[in-house]
């Protein structure tokens, strides 16, 4: 073998990666399970805030070979939301409302008209809210400008009554694009702050859409509220130090008292972070105070000592390591803490922290002149406008623009405060606090001070956020509460265990002692899968535990093409290691030409999925490559190795790749398949034709709520609870919607659907349908229902999804067509290959209406396409192992006319690969009907595409794609 030692270097160093990086997740495991046995109560309860605070305590802290445990949990394998529990959302921002406030809130009946209809337009079309806007704009006032709607106070400098309407719309473009970045900007913050370990936070390319993934959540309604609540800037003076000493000293003494008496301690309070400059940092902090108020701020050595066990001095205010913060909050919402303060003062925490050189984080906490609940003298709906500029000695800066009104306030709040500070607040974390040198006039600020042009960037966003509103409404949200994502683990893990076990004795049972080198390889693939899934930081999903499991199967398919072909030399007489290589050197083609065409599916899941479909994508992509790898190098050292021992122990005749059971089986198999083709025409038209009918008297697939949009709900219950009743109850407080109800894992869960307020996507209507179903539910309060998931898809998003997924399985078809065409260099087989994939679609689709008729009902959804774009991707596979064989018997550039010939070349070639191609199907058919049995509901439509797919793939290489080759060469008859 060629390259032996490259191979055993390269796997080896590859093997090390993956068990270095897979110690993360050990260890993350670990330190989660030291934070619920931290913050589990004497009544067996987990308080959440305790668990937090442990999480918080370690979070900047070396907690692993040197790795902090943000680190850890970063390069821990990540579950995703199916398996972990939590809230997926896509939030919308409302282009309509930007377009309002650019627009200086004008009445023009023609604009007003465009944005109607714009909106209108939007349900059912691909384009964006602005490209809709402007044709509809056009047509309604066809002899106007955008600049006469455009042209005002707002866009002053920007637009003028001259622009012409490229450069509105070029202005208009860039003002939505940079609103929906700062929303983006804003929710990232927001979640930064609201305690969730590995948020997922993406922008939906192409769209004004924002993804977000919180895993872990238990409080889904809290959540909903932080992610669509509109972003509140504001300017607010701030006290000093020195203004509020006596305070300090008073809860220095507090916290002394406590110390020294445990039992009266804050519940929420922490083991104390050692100091070793307690008693300087003491006096720093008892001393501040006293230049102005010596009768409040009396030097307390004692007090100074604990105060600065938590508080750090930070210039003009304090400091307290992240670490510290959840126990700083509970302290300052205790009353007789906030009596210590002036009753106008808030404290709130600095936007980002400052590095320590500990490792560990210190956010500063500013001191504001601001009653809780209180308005700020100035919010942000006077911004004008703000940017990133640079001062005159070159330095970042920010310049601010005011409207009239917020001038004039401006110019009395600066005024007011020469030489002291005013701080910018957004959403209740203080952003910058710069210090006000002289009254400002007119409204037009510039903040300098020692800003990266980034930071510089960031603030001129800040203040953005009050320039424009910038609604946001989730127009698709998911919550799965923790048992069901528990629930869902078992059964992946179930699956892949079993479906790994059936391959493993599928493969002893065939091929004898070979089988367990090619089972050895198998287990390394498994194993760089998930190393490679921890590196790349890859999110591990329900459908993706099912890629796994389907990657066994087709992994499978490479070692049954390798071991087929060694037989075949074997046959032929050739040495035990002479037709080891042989066999691996003529099967290399087949391999890479199957998986690769495998591969492009999966890209295209992951371009055009979302979620747990892009979940799958990747981990079938990752699967594909290593299994190609393992399969073709790694099992290639492995046999190679037991083949020199069998010869050096003189049994090389006893290595035969084949048991009693696959001796005989296929052998001199002669069956004339091109001749049966018209029969399987007709076969596989009729049953196409059957399922076609059926689904049209039916009235069409059951759609899932990701393409029909509405709300679902999954309810269980303390037994099982009949669905026709369920639906009966449910009926009038769903408004006579339509509803559907049916078991989901087991008799006590039910899934609820209803299509009730689905195109009104705000809170309240949320509200309003979870009441709807709380009452309806009440009829069985003695069964204890309780909602354990929740999931809703605004009717535009799901006409998205649905167009998103016929897109892909067009683009799976060209992008496959192609690959063939440059592989093969012949037209016919890239239609061969086709016809047989829409061939295989349309049989699974039409399989869908069929069992219906038997009482197995399948919901149509995102998981369901991506099973049919696998089938897609598994079919080729098979189609390109028989025209591969064709390839090698006639050579790349044969005559397709030939008849006679072609006949007979590709008869013999599917009578060769017919081993290899009920091997792979019967394979990867055991893994899918495990997927089938144990994979649970939600992933009952992927078994079940896949459990058609496989046994119609297999059948289409052989009945449908070779035959088309034929068929559509020219009628030229052999030369005598």
């Amino acid at each position: 073998m060629r390259y032996k030692s490259a191979i055993i270097w390269l796997s080896t160093i590859i093997s090390a990666l993956c068990i270095f990086f897979l110690s993360f997740t050990w260890k993350s495991n670990q330190l989660k399970e030291q934070a619920i046995k931290y913050a589990t109560t004497a009544d067996g309860k987990v308080d959440a805030a305790k668990r937090l605070h442990f999480i918080d305590s370690l979070w900047k802290q070396p907690v692993y070979i040197g790795y902090t445990l943000q680190e850890v949990t970063q390069y821990a394998l990540q579950k995703g939301l199916d398996l972990e529990g939590g809230l997926h959302a896509v939030l919308e921002v409302s282009p309509a409302e930007i377009l309002r406030a650019l627009s200086g809130k004008s009445n023009d009946p023609a604009f007003e008209k465009a944005l109607a209809a714009a909106g209108a337009a939007q349900a059912t079309s691909t384009k964006s809210f602005n490209e809709l806007f402007y044709e509809e704009f056009a047509k309604a006032a066809p002899n106007q400008t955008l600049a006469s709607v455009f042209a005002n106070s707002v866009n002053r400098g920007k637009i003028s009554s001259t622009s012409t309407d490229s450069q509105v719309q070029k202005v208009i473009d860039a003002e939505i694009e940079g609103a929906v970045d700062r929303v983006y900007k804003i929710i990232q913050a927001r979640i930064d702050k609201f305690g969730v370990a590995n948020p997922n936070i993406q922008r939906l390319p192409g769209t004004n859409r924002i993804q977000v993934e919180l895993p872990g959540v238990e409080n889904p309604e809290r959540a909903r509220k932080l992610l669509s609540g509109a972003a509140k800037l504001e300017f607010v003076e701030c006290y000093e130090l020195n203004e509020y000493g006596g305070g300090l000293n008073a809860l220095g003494a507090l916290l002394d008292r406590e110390a020294k008496a445990p039992v009266a301690a804050a519940p929420a309070a922490a083991p104390a972070t050692k100091d070793t400059a307690a008693n300087a940092l003491a006096n720093k902090l008892a001393a501040a105070p006293a230049t102005k108020d010596s009768g409040k701020a009396k030097a307390d050595t004692s007090a100074g000592s604990a105060l600065t066990k938590l508080f750090l001095p930070l210039g003009n205010n304090i400091g307290v390591y992240v670490k510290d913060t959840a126990r700083v909050n509970a302290l300052f919402a205790r009353a007789e803490v906030k009596a210590m303060f002036p009753a106008n003062l808030t404290f709130a925490w600095a936007a980002k922290g400052i590095p320590a050189k500990n490792g560990d984080e210190i956010l500063s906490l500013e001191a504001l002149k601001k009653a809780e609940g209180q308005s700020a003298p100035l919010e942000g709906d006077v911004i004008t406008d703000a940017a990133q500029d640079f001062d005159q000695a070159g330095r970042a800066e920010v310049t601010m623009a005011m409207n009239g009104t917020g001038a004039r306030i401006w110019k009395n709040l600066t005024g007011a405060n020469i030489g002291r500070r005013i701080a910018i607040v957004l959403d209740g974390y203080v952003y910058s606090a710069p210090v006000i040198n002289g009254e400002i006039p007119g409204g037009r600020s510039s903040i300098s001070g020692s800003f990266t042009v980034e930071e510089a960037k960031d603030l001129a966003n800040v203040l953005k956020a009050g320039k424009l509103p910038a609604p946001t409404r989730i127009v698709e949200d998911a919550f799965i509460g923790p048992s069901l994502g528990a629930e869902a683990i078992n059964q992946g893990y179930m699956s892949m265990g079993l479906g790994l076990l059936l391959v493993i004795v599928f493969m002893i049972g065939y091929y004898g002692a070979p089988g367990w080198m090619a089972n050895l390889a198998l287990l390394f693939n498994v194993f760089f899968i998930a190393g490679v899934l921890v590196q790349i930081q890859a999110a591990l999903t329900l459908p993706g535990i099912a890629g796994i499991v389907l990657t066994l199967g087709m992994a499978v398919d490479a070692n049954v093409l390798i071991n087929e072909r060694i037989r075949e030399e074997l046959h032929k007489g050739k040495g035990l290691l002479d037709a080891i290589n042989v066999g691996y050197e003529k099967a290399l083609s087949a391999i890479l030409d199957g998986n690769i065409t495998t591969v492009l599916i999966g890209v295209i899941l992951i371009i055009f999925g979302s979620g747990s479909v892009k979940g799958f994508g990747v981990t079938l992509c990752i699967g594909l490559v290593t299994s190609v790898f393992t399969a073709v190098y790694i099992s290639h050292i492995l046999v190679d190795w037991m083949a020199k021992r069998a010869i050096k122990a003189g049994k090389e005749k006893e290595m035969t790749f084949e048991t009693f059971i696959s001796r005989d089986l296929f052998k001199g198999m002669n069956f004339d398949f091109i001749g049966k083709r018209k029969y399987s025409y007709w076969f596989s038209w009729s049953l196409i034709a059957i399922g076609a009918i059926v689904l049209f008297i039916q009235g069409g697939f059951n759609l899932g709520v990701d393409f029909k949009g509405g709300r679902s709900y999954v309810v269980e219950f303390n037994q099982a609870v009949p669905t026709d009743k369920v639906k009966e109850a449910l009926a009038d407080d769903f408004g006579g919607k339509g509803v559907e109800v049916k078991t989901f894992n087991g008799p006590t869960k039910l899934k609820v659907t209803t299509s009730y307020l689905v195109e009104d996507e705000s809170i309240t209507a949320n509200n309003t349908v979870r009441t709807a179903l709380d009452n309806g539910l009440k009829e069985f309060a003695a069964q204890g229902p309780k909602v354990v998931s929740t999931s809703k898809v605004g009717a535009t998003v799901a006409d998205d999804i649905l167009t998103q997924s016929f897109v892909s399985i067009f683009y799976a078809l060209i992008a496959i067509f192609i690959y063939i065409l440059i592989r093969f260099r012949k037209w016919q087989y890239s239609l061969g290959g086709i016809v047989a994939l829409v061939h295989d679609t349309l049989v699974v689709l039409g399989m869908v209406g069929i069992v219906r008729l038997f009482g197995f009902e399948l919901e149509i959804d995102q998981v369901f396409i991506a099973a049919v774009l696998t089938v897609i991707g598994y079919s080729i596979n098979d189609t390109v192992v028989v025209f591969d064989r064709i390839r090698e018997e006639i050579g790349l550039d044969a005559d397709l006319g030939n008849k006679e010939l072609m006949i007979k070349t590709i008869n013999e070639s599917i009578n060769h690969t017919m081993s290899r191609t009920v091997m792979t199907a019967t394979t990867v058919f055991l893994v899918v009907t495990v997927l089938l049995i144990f994979g649970g509901d939600v992933l009952r439509g992927f078994s079940f595409a896949m459990f058609i797919g496989v046994v119609f793939g297999a059948y289409s290489s052989i009945f449908v794609a070779a035959p088309i080759v034929i068929d559509f060469g020219t009628s030229k008859k052999v030369k005598k």
